[in-house]
């Protein structure tokens, strides 16, 4: 296996990326009093999943890469909680596949770190 060069070549960037495009799908439906509460809470949540993985990416020491990795799985931790309710106030009817692929981007950043704090 070859070092990867770039945060796109991470797995988990290349599933939290369509994450985010299917949060700003998504929220474009939403009503329009929502633009400046829970649609944007959404998607800055969303888009900090993989801008932290990209700027831990380029991080030198394993620590600060792991802050950064770590502040990833929070802002998903929120996103999960805004499907939730999103749909409990029917502006999103089916979470199932986005829920689906925040465990999946989660499962991966777990490794991740797990991986960094194995060579530390």
């Amino acid at each position: 296996m070859g070092q990867i060069e770039n945060f796109q070549g991470l797995d988990v960037w290349q599933k939290a990326h369509p994450l985010v495009l299917a949060v700003y799908r998504a929220t474009k439906t939403f009503p329009a009093d929502e633009k400046y509460g829970l649609v944007s809470q959404m998607r800055r949540a969303a888009v900090s999943i993989p801008a932290n993985i990209a700027e831990g990416f380029k991080r030198r020491g394993l620590s600060d890469k792991i802050r950064f990795y770590n502040t990833s799985e929070t802002s998903l931790e929120e996103l999960k909680y805004y499907f939730i309710l999103s749909k409990d106030l029917e502006y999103i009817t089916d979470i199932d596949q986005l829920m689906a692929d925040a465990e999946t981007v989660s499962r991966l950043l777990y490794r991740l770190i797990e991986s960094i704090n194995s060579r530390r």
